[in-house]
């Protein structure tokens, strides 16, 4: 069944979460970071939770939004293929955080469905602290290799300043799926993971951006996760436990007073895992 077009514009009644200091520690350790600002609280300006954590405190939304009965979304033939993040303020232990979703758009492919949903999440104070657009691709007909040959472009080639490569665990999908709430069973269950046609588990997709946004506050922002302002993936193929990911980044300018960064990932075969990917800084 198709998704249902008469969803587009729909929103959701709004979820609160309150953020503890455990959380953000554990979704630090999550994608294996140990920045100081997130677990230090003798540093200037004390703890902050990572970048990525707002989707910790959009995901019971988002989970709204995606198993509306209406909406027609089979989860099984899912992939998440797009996120953008935008970073207004920093999440802090103790902030009561309210999060939206609406579905913003529902587009016809020739192998598939592409589903975006806007989330949003404020303070108790109505402080802004990020906007989401999750993309997510609801596989029809095609074969595989089409399905990938639709995903995929040409990257441009640009001299790379930064190249970090970063080793995933083999318990990492397990560890992520705890600490995030995204508890899908591609991600830790072998058997699921090949129903859906998959070889077997993979890691989570924002798993990989978070691992890719450590790249960016270690290397661009001089560690200071409040630099990094803007995040943008295109998720090309899967990440399985056990390899090492490299991500190289290139100089793309300025924008609005941003330093503006461009960035793919590959697996140890050299082929992208994530494509267009783009980073804002401040400062």
């Amino acid at each position: 069944m198709p998704l249902n077009q008469a969803c587009v514009g729909k929103t959701y009644a709004a979820v609160t979460t309150e953020v503890s200091r455990e959380a953000i520690e554990k979704y630090a350790r999550a994608y294996n970071d140990d920045n100081p600002g997130f677990f230090d609280s003798n540093r200037a300006g004390g703890i902050v939770a990572p970048p990525l954590f707002g989707v910790v405190v959009t995901w019971p939304s988002l989970v709204n939004a995606v198993t509306d009965s209406e909406l027609h979304a089979d989860l099984l033939r899912l992939l998440h293929g797009e996120q953008e993040m935008e970073f207004f303020n920093p999440i802090r232990p103790g902030d009561k955080i309210t999060s939206t979703a609406k579905i913003a758009s529902i587009e016809t492919r020739p192998t598939g469905e592409a589903l975006t949903i806007e989330l949003d999440a404020i303070d108790e104070t109505r402080e802004r602290k990020v906007r989401i657009l999750f993309g997510a691709f609801i596989r029809g007909g095609g074969s595989r290799r089409a399905r990938e040959k639709e995903q995929e472009t040409q990257g441009v080639e640009r001299a790379a300043i930064v190249t970090v490569s970063q080793q995933i665990d083999a318990d990492q999908t397990y560890r992520y799926a705890e600490a995030s709430g995204d508890l899908n069973p591609i991600h830790v269950d072998e058997n699921v993971a090949r129903m859906a046609g998959l070889p077997g588990i993979i890691v989570h997709g924002l798993c990989t951006m978070a691992f890719t946004s450590k790249v960016m506050i270690d290397n661009l922002c001089a560690g200071d996760p409040v630099r990094l302002k803007r995040l943008s993936v295109r998720f090309a193929r899967p990440v399985f436990p056990g390899q090492i990911i490299t991500t190289k980044v290139s100089s793309a300018g300025d924008k609005n007073g941003r330093q503006l960064f461009r960035f793919e990932t590959y697996n140890p075969e050299g082929r992208a895992v994530i494509r267009d990917g783009i980073a804002e800084i401040v400062g």
